[in-house]
């Protein structure tokens, strides 16, 4: 399934690798759950891993987000670099696991804010599997400025770089 804004001449193959590379690149997530009634979104990193087309995250037993995806496992990630006007967004379906083995093998010093090691017997594994995603691809902030004011002087809208939708 392909579909792509009249702003996006890109393949829909290079617009898979641009949202792949961001969302790594920018790392921390607004991962959001649905409960039945409204959506949930919180900051969590991600760890993505396109050979796999996974992104892990580890999180504690505790917490609404594991009882939601067990009822409402489609969810959506999105990852914003503000400073450079570069946002990705991937949906997807969740899945919770206890996979100890990769959780050992997803750890990162850092989780040490959270746990005191990966055998931490609280640490949960979520699985997303992207379905769609979609690209907003400015060329920066300066140049992103200049369009800005440009459009505003001349009264037209400003076209900000790329935006595609496109299955993954």
């Amino acid at each position: 399934m392909k579909e792509q804004t009249d702003d996006n001449p890109k393949p829909p193959e290079e617009v898979q690798d641009r949202i792949w590379e961001l969302a790594k690149k920018i790392d921390i997530c607004a991962f959001t759950t649905w409960d039945g009634e409204r959506q949930r979104s919180r900051p969590l990193s991600a760890r993505l891993s396109r050979d796999e087309h996974a992104i892990y995250f580890l999180v504690d037993v505790n917490g609404s987000k594991n009882a939601e995806i067990e009822q409402f496992p489609y969810v959506s990630c999105f990852w914003a670099n503000n400073g450079d006007y570069k946002y990705v967004l991937i949906s997807g379906k969740a899945v919770l696991s206890n996979d100890r083995a990769r959780i050992a093998d997803l750890w990162e010093d850092a989780d040490r804010a959270w746990w005191e090691d990966e055998n931490d017997p609280s640490i949960r594994l979520i699985t997303v599997t992207p379905e769609d995603g979609e690209l907003w691809d400015s060329p920066g902030k300066p140049v992103a400025l200049a369009k800005m004011i440009f459009a505003a002087v001349t009264n037209t809208a400003p076209k900000m770089g790329d935006n595609a939708k496109v299955g993954l």
